[in-house]
């Protein structure tokens, strides 16, 4: 009897390999995290009683008046 060792088959290798799915995921997560974030900013940052969601309430304009002295924004 003769005893071969038999090589495993070579895989071809691909052209690319896949992004890792946790670095996708991770990637996803920040950025819809920084649109939100931007959306918000934009938000507070533009209210001055014009984005008013009942006519002429300034309901979101006082919600938001601290955060708007806070970040910098000028007020009235």
């Amino acid at each position: 009897m003769s005893s071969t060792t038999r090589r495993p088959a070579a895989r071809p290798s691909a052209a690319f390999e896949l992004p890792d799915t946790h670095t996708a995921g991770v990637a996803l997560q920040l950025t819809v995290t920084t649109v939100l974030a931007l959306i918000a900013f934009y938000f507070i940052g533009f209210d001055q009683g014009a984005v008013s969601v009942f006519g002429s309430d300034t309901h979101i304009h006082e919600f938001v008046h601290d955060a708007r002295h806070l970040l910098g924004f000028p007020c009235h």
